[in-house]
């Protein structure tokens, strides 16, 4: 597989999500049957290790078993993928990246060091250090709302303007404003925002989603993404449904304090295509599953297209 150029990097990419056995420990089974659905689905690719495949609840002997799964399905099936080198502790994210490169991913994606805040000084040291590691293979910076230091239109255009190695960005978005604040890297670096935001975000310069709504249903998030492109009227109505959908039935477990990947995971399960109950690796607790039948319903009576 060769390194994708930042115009390369676009259209919906999904996310493998961890199976977890009865002691809580994630396990390998299954995994490369994901992949072989995100492929017939039509994604256009396959990423790891982010919020959604719970990379923080994963050994370092782990890690690399399913990345070395992942990459030789995808490689096989000629699927473009990323690898996600994501470490709290930032030496780690170094040697991350290194066993990565082995593969020749599409790119690489890393969040900034998280036990503390960072500021710009520290954080476009890093990613330096990140790029010059990865050698030649594209770095995506993954920059969630949730981050210690989730940056600003403003301080993303500094810290990523002009860095050779940069070939996008993962994060929350924005309104238009944002967008119009962000136009300077725009047309250098590919901008991911959330999935449910597809439509409108595609349509102010965001060339596509590491998606939340792929982890509902692969197909139909393919199908929503030639929507985008072909009846952005219809992409829109959908979009709009697709959010009551969120803001009714899945907005309410983040209030209730679980965690946005324990929402993917369950959405998985609602949506029919992940096999298991929606568990967290332990310690953490994930939407009981007893939840799914109300939620499936209202998928079938909002968005049909997703049920």
């Amino acid at each position: 597989m060769k390194a994708l150029a930042p115009h390369e990097i676009n259209g919906v990419w999904a996310t493998p999500l961890l199976r977890v056995g009865p002691n809580g420990q994630p396990i390998l089974d299954g995994l490369a049957d994901q992949i072989d659905h995100f492929a017939d689905a039509g994604v256009d690719g396959v990423y790891t290790h982010g919020t959604a495949a719970e990379f923080h609840g994963q050994s370092d002997a782990f890690f690399r078993a399913f990345c070395d799964v992942v990459a030789q399905r995808c490689t096989a099936l000629h699927l473009p993928f990323q690898i996600g080198a994501s470490h709290p502790f930032a030496h780690e994210t170094l040697k991350r990246i290194k066993f990565a490169r082995s593969w020749h991913p599409a790119a690489i994606q890393v969040v900034l060091p998280d036990w503390a805040p960072v500021d710009l000084r520290v954080a476009r040291r890093f990613i330096e250090g990140c790029v010059a590691e990865a050698t030649g293979v594209g770095i995506v910076l993954y920059n969630p709302p949730h981050a210690k230091r989730a940056f600003q239109a403003k301080d993303l255009v500094a810290l990523l303007k002009d860095v050779p190695g940069i070939v996008g960005l993962k994060c929350a978005g924005g309104d238009a404003d944002w967008f119009t604040q962000m136009q300077p890297l725009l047309a250098d670096i590919s901008v991911f925002i959330p999935g449910h935001f597809m439509a409108s975000g595609m349509a102010k310069g965001a060339r596509g989603s590491y998606s939340n709504v792929c982890c509902l249903n692969p197909h139909a998030t393919v199908v929503w993404r030639d929507q985008v492109a072909n009846d952005p009227r219809g992409a829109m109505e959908l979009e709009h449904r697709i959010n009551a959908f969120m803001t009714q039935y899945i907005q309410p477990f983040i209030t209730a304090g679980y965690p946005g990947y324990a929402c993917d995971k369950f959405m998985a399960y609602v949506g029919g295509w992940f096999p298991d109950p929606p568990d967290l690796v332990w310690p953490y607790l994930g939407i009981p599953k007893d939840e799914a039948p109300r939620v499936r319903q209202a998928l079938k009576d909002i968005i049909p297209e997703f049920s």
